[in-house]
């Protein structure tokens, strides 16, 4: 069978106990990093063997089946996460169902879910982009389609291009609230909102920007502008 097992996004206590028996009980656990997954193993002392998992070398796929095949238990995972949501495994859980290969997935972490519940935006639903294209033209065509749906939109940023997309935000939707989560469930979890030019002073004069970001945008409308609309 093959598992799909979350692991923590930053504090490893946020692992579950299901999570921990699956790892304990695989014949292997498939990852992005077998040094970063190693850390995590012996933290919790399991000596489970680790494969690396290698998206983009489809080769290696027909062995991992195999495996599956004769019956062997392989856990998936990412460096922190959900494997498949922004993460590497969907290309494998896709064919292991073409060759009906049970395939089951574990709750857990999520840094959208988890930012989401932090920025009282969350209205009944969300609309999650993840990372965006890196040419303007197509993220903002992205961006301008979720924002039609009238509901909080999530997407990934990293620290090296924060900088950047505040700036494209305050090129092209200048008025648009957005919250923003960096380095979730860590120790120096920050949560901060506001326009994209108030956003971008507050990064602007930070001598080092670190940790992954979610970003929020608020694609809901005002009760002025329903007003307006009705």
């Amino acid at each position: 069978m093959l598992y799909i097992v979350p692991t923590p996004i930053g504090n490893l206590q946020d692992i579950t106990l299901r999570a921990l028996e699956i790892l304990k009980q695989a014949d292997f656990v498939l990852c992005e990093d077998t040094r970063q997954t190693k850390k995590l193993l012996d933290n919790f002392g399991i000596p489970t063997k680790t494969l690396r998992y290698n998206e983009q070398n489809e080769h290696s796929f027909p062995a991992l089946i195999k495996m599956l095949k004769e019956g062997k238990n392989l856990a998936l995972v990412s460096d922190a996460g959900t494997p498949c949501v922004s993460d590497p495994g969907w290309k494998l859980v896709k064919l292991a169902r073409q060759e009906n290969i049970k395939v089951t997935a574990l709750p857990g972490a999520s840094a959208a879910t988890c930012a989401l519940s932090a920025s009282g935006l969350s209205g009944g639903g969300f609309c999650f982009l993840g990372f965006l294209p890196k040419k303007k033209g197509k993220a903002l065509k992205q961006i301008e389609a979720a924002l039609m749906l009238e509901k909080p939109v999530i997407i990934y940023e990293s620290p090296y291009r924060i900088i950047k997309f505040l700036e494209f935000l305050q090129e092209n939707l200048p008025q648009i609230k957005v919250f923003i989560g960096r380095e979730i469930t860590k120790t120096f979890e920050e949560y901060l909102s506001g326009t994209p030019s108030e956003l971008l002073e507050n990064f602007k004069a930070r001598t080092k920007i670190l940790g992954e970001f979610v970003i929020i945008l608020d694609g809901r409308k005002t009760d002025t502008e329903e007003e307006n609309e009705d």
